[in-house]
């Protein structure tokens, strides 16, 4: 079958679950074939049925198999991660947008809207016009509502600061109370959804706890949210004999397009799990900055194989796919002797 989104998954269980040999035709394979019948761009289902039965006679299919329950609860879990993590960027988009119509000055006094005094400004002066008329003290007495250690020098600095730039502010005034209540209700959602982040987070904790290879991981120097997201695209990753295999999966490997003199340029093939792909990219930037062996591994790319940051980024994503089906397989943990012998002895 061809898995269109969510629609096979129920009937490809029921189907395995009766014993039957279930396959997979990847949905570009079918597009790209269904001309190869007819010369013709028509699609309809008895089409794309012949198609399909076609492809796989020939060989073009992956097999269909189902996840042990603690990858299948860890995959549940990460992919309802993705859609809060989304919901909470699209937010924070639309407080950054009220922020630079209302108080554009305000990112010249916090840097990072999220932090702690900032989130107790927001929530007790919103616009420049609550601030104007303060003094230092009063803005740091409406701050200890909702922090701890609101003053000090740092307290003070900061308040001083916002009620300058409030006093000079071009931002908009018009239909102000309306705005306020529309900052109220994105800031009520925007915390409801940091809760339930916090909350999916101690989940993933407790069913990492259940998966004896994420430890092997975490060897490495990946973080939770890295570990949980590898191993709920990839699956049980035993099941794969070599690195190669892990970047197939998702579409890291590479295209080349060439013919006769043209020599076309290479590129990654993308076919594969988007999700796996992204945090495969967010791992490998997370150990070049705290994983010695990957931060001398991409010094050695760019200094002296005069590598562009990028390509030396995706040259480090092979090396670690690679070392983490070695790992799993052989059943060790990360060693940094074994990874990187020449620049281990050098340190």
């Amino acid at each position: 079958m061809e898995p269109t989104g969510h629609y096979g998954y129920n009937l490809a269980n029921w189907l395995a679950d009766k014993g039957k040999h279930v396959v997979m035709v990847n949905p570009a394979t079918t597009k790209r074939n269904k001309e190869n019948r007819d010369n013709s761009p028509s699609k309809s289902d008895p089409k794309d049925a012949l198609v399909i039965a076609d492809v796989v006679s020939r060989g073009y299919y992956y097999e269909y198999s189902r996840q042990a329950i603690v990858f299948q609860r860890l995959k549940t879990i990460m992919s309802d991660r993705e859609f809060w993590v989304t919901n909470s960027v699209r937010l924070q988009n639309r407080i950054i947008r009220w922020l630079d119509i209302r108080f554009p000055e305000y990112f010249s006094v916090f840097k990072d809207w999220t932090c702690i005094r900032s989130l107790a400004t927001l929530k007790e002066f919103p616009s420049p016009q609550d601030l104007a008329s303060l003094s230092v003290s009063e803005v740091i007495t409406g701050w200890r509502e909702h922090m701890k250690r609101a003053g000090g020098s740092t307290g003070m600095q900061k308040a001083a600061q916002l009620i300058a730039q409030a006093k000079r502010s071009v931002g908009e005034t018009t239909a102000l109370d309306e705005a306020k209540q529309d900052l109220g209700r994105l800031f009520q959602e925007f915390e409801r959804i940091v809760e339930i982040l916090e909350r999916i987070e101690k989940d993933i904790q407790v069913l990492l706890s259940e998966i004896p290879m994420a430890n092997q991981l975490r060897s490495i120097g990946l973080g939770t949210i890295c570990i949980a997201a590898i191993l709920s695209g990839a699956g049980d990753l035993r099941q794969y004999a070599h690195g190669r295999q892990l970047l197939r999966k998702a579409g890291l490997n590479l295209a080349e397009s060439t013919s006769g003199k043209r020599k076309g340029q290479i590129v990654l093939s993308k076919r594969g799990d988007a999700t796996l792909r992204k945090y495969l990219y967010l791992a490998t930037l997370q150990l070049v900055g705290n994983n010695p062996v990957f931060r001398q591994l991409h010094k050695n790319n760019v200094q002296v194989k005069q590598m562009k940051k990028h390509q030396s980024v995706f040259k480090l994503i092979g090396k670690l796919a690679r070392i983490i089906i070695g790992i799993v397989v052989r059943g060790e943990t990360f060693s940094p002797e074994k990874a990187a012998p020449i620049y281990t002895q050098a340190a």
